[in-house]
């Protein structure tokens, strides 16, 4: 046994790296996704930005990137990132029961997304995009994804 940087104790399993809020692999998985996202609806033809600063709460955070152009039923698109671990202590309640579901830590991590953003303003379609680092996705996060594919398809003619 170790103790991380940031005070907590490490077992011999390293998983305490995957959700340690002084990581920098779990900063930069976050980071990764978002570029992901943002290249993709670009290669769209849709103008997008990361950290949107027209898109403020009233705590001055602002979702990890939105469209430039409304899309769909005349709206921007926004987006925000997380990836929850699975074994982080704030999620044990939902996945270490032998009931837990697949995917419930990135269900409840989206489902505090939503919340955390649910003052943006009505013009804007709000995507949380949950994936575990066990691998699970939620379903906004897949929905978005199907949206971009699907666009992507229209505009290269490649199916």
């Amino acid at each position: 046994m170790s103790v991380c940087v940031c005070g907590k104790t490490v077992d011999t399993r390293g998983l305490h790296g995957l959700a340690c809020r002084r990581s920098a692999r779990r900063q930069q998985r976050h980071r990764q996704m978002n570029d992901m996202l943002c290249r993709a609806v670009e290669r769209e033809q849709i103008p997008a930005m990361k950290e949107p600063a027209g898109l403020l709460r009233r705590d001055d955070k602002r979702p990890d990137g939105a469209t430039l152009i409304p899309l769909a039923k005349g709206k921007l698109m926004a987006w925000d990132v997380t990836i929850p671990d699975t074994s982080t202590e704030s999620y044990l309640s939902s996945t270490a029961s032998t009931a837990a579901e697949q995917g419930a830590a990135a269900k409840q991590a989206a489902d505090n997304k939503t919340a955390k953003y649910q003052g943006l303003e009505k013009n804007t379609s709000f995507f949380p995009v949950a994936i575990e680092t066990a691998g699970s996705w939620s379903q906004h996060a897949i929905e978005l994804v199907r949206e971009i594919g699907r666009r992507t398809i229209v505009i290269t003619e490649d199916s």
